[in-house]
């Protein structure tokens, strides 16, 4: 049987000049981030099933690669779908799986902390990158495997948490692409528990938030009359759409300059006080970090996917771009969940695939600043001296040269073009008399 050269669908092979913007980028966030006092940490790529599904991650959970159970707990629970038959197959299929490929890095992230917490500092911010596991439909810069870079903050309280996630990531978002010559970034910043005194203020109960706030996500595809219609569509009264979806018609800029108007115009009744003096801090705070050249805004459309989201959301999109390229917010439940007990967390994850989408549009490649040498050996006159070009190789390594030795071919014209290709701007071709120095 042939073996299947391409990869899996939704998976990605890496050139080496992938690879080099790859991680060029991955230097830039973890140099910024470690400026903030950031300290890198590290989790499994699979976690238990019963954490992945535990309602935490909103529609990510009908995205889950499970794995499968092996030997006698596979025999057990194949045994028990045969003979339960009120098992649906959702269901059935979580019985057969004990674990699952994570399907981002906060789930594991307040595993780790819950079982870590004794041996860590308060606040502790954590900085991770790994790849993460989503059954989704590919497209352009969306894949089934790829890359997040996170960070969080857990066991702080305060707004500044906020700030600072916030500065931290326009800094590393703009150091990135303003090699690449590209500025223009907007920084929206909302508030869950906004969401929900408008929800509340317009007449929706509490168990029907998330499904409202899911539909209210599609704002920037489908519109106020997308999202009025396909509320009613979903079975809600169209007296609190109009009023909900109202509220939304009111933001204009005046409102997006002066938040605690709006606030206290469509909600003010049902809004928690501290959320909009926590609001104005945030963005008097972050106003003052960032860079002319990105925007802040309060934006009341703002959800995020995710359920386990508490009070500050906020979202990173990028000029000419339909996606967002950074999205976080508070969560401060989550950790309670493992170990009984609630801890402040917030975080921001860059969307690390995005990011490689654009700059591999723009055909942008980082700089390669390291001298690279390749010395092309001539086998037939030059056979005795490979150890003298190997030793000279090593030496200018030593002193911080990228050196390749290799056979000079027949075809050399295509071989030294190639290698032009690949940043080497010193090449030699080595016969019996050259001198190496």
């Amino acid at each position: 049987m042939k073996m299947i050269q391409t990869p899996v669908k939704g998976m990605q092979d890496f050139l080496p000049e992938d690879m080099a913007l790859r991680q060029h980028v991955l230097g830039v966030i973890r140099d910024t981030y470690g400026r903030y006092g950031f300290t890198e940490i590290g989790t499994p790529a699979m976690e238990h099933i019963g954490n992945l599904t535990g309602k935490n991650g909103g529609e990510n959970e009908k995205l889950i690669f499970k794995v499968e159970k092996r030997g006698r707990d596979l025999e057990k629970s194949l045994r028990k779908i045969r003979e339960d038959e009120t098992l649906g197959p959702e269901e059935a299929g979580t019985e057969l799986s004990d674990s699952a490929l994570r399907y981002d890095l906060t789930v594991p992230l307040c595993r780790y902390y819950a079982n870590h917490k004794n041996d860590l500092p308060t606040p502790f911010k954590a900085l991770q990158i790994g790849d993460v596991f989503r059954a989704d439909r590919p497209q352009k810069g969306r894949f089934r495997a790829f890359t997040q870079c996170d960070i969080d903050i857990l066991g702080d309280a305060s707004v500044m948490a906020e700030i600072e996630l916030i500065a931290a990531t326009s800094d590393a978002l703009r150091k990135i692409f303003s090699q690449a010559g590209v500025y223009g970034f907007t920084v929206h910043v909302g508030d869950r528990r906004i969401l929900r005194a408008m929800a509340k203020s317009a007449g929706f109960t509490e168990d029907e938030y998330d499904e409202v706030f899911i539909i209210l996500d599609k704002m920037d595809k489908i519109g106020p009359e997308g999202v009025r219609e396909e509320l009613i569509r979903a079975g809600y009264d169209p007296q609190k759409v109009d009023r909900y979806v109202g509220f939304f018609l009111q933001y204009g800029e005046a409102e997006a300059s002066d938040p605690a108007a709006f606030i206290r115009k469509t909600c003010g009744d049902a809004i928690e006080p501290e959320a909009e003096r926590e609001l104005a801090a945030i963005l008097q705070a972050v106003s003052g970090m960032i860079g002319s050249d990105i925007t802040l805004k309060f934006d009341p459309t703002l959800v995020r996917g995710m359920s386990y989201y508490t009070g500050t959301i906020f979202e990173i999109t990028i000029d000419n771009y339909s996606f967002s390229i950074a999205g976080g917010g508070r969560y401060d439940r989550m950790v309670g969940r493992f170990c009984g007990q609630d801890a402040p967390a917030c975080g921001f994850s860059i969307g690390f695939e995005r990011i490689i989408t654009i700059l591999r549009d723009l055909g942008w490649k980082p700089d390669g600043s390291m001298v690279k040498r390749a010395y092309l050996v001539d086998l037939k006159s030059a056979q005795t001296r490979i150890a003298e070009v190997f030793g000279y190789a090593q030496a200018q390594r030593a002193e911080g040269a990228c050196v390749i030795v290799q056979p000079l071919k027949k075809n050399a014209k295509f071989q030294v073009e190639t290698l032009e290709k690949m940043g080497f701007g010193q090449i030699l071709k080595v016969y019996g008399d050259t001198p190496l120095a």
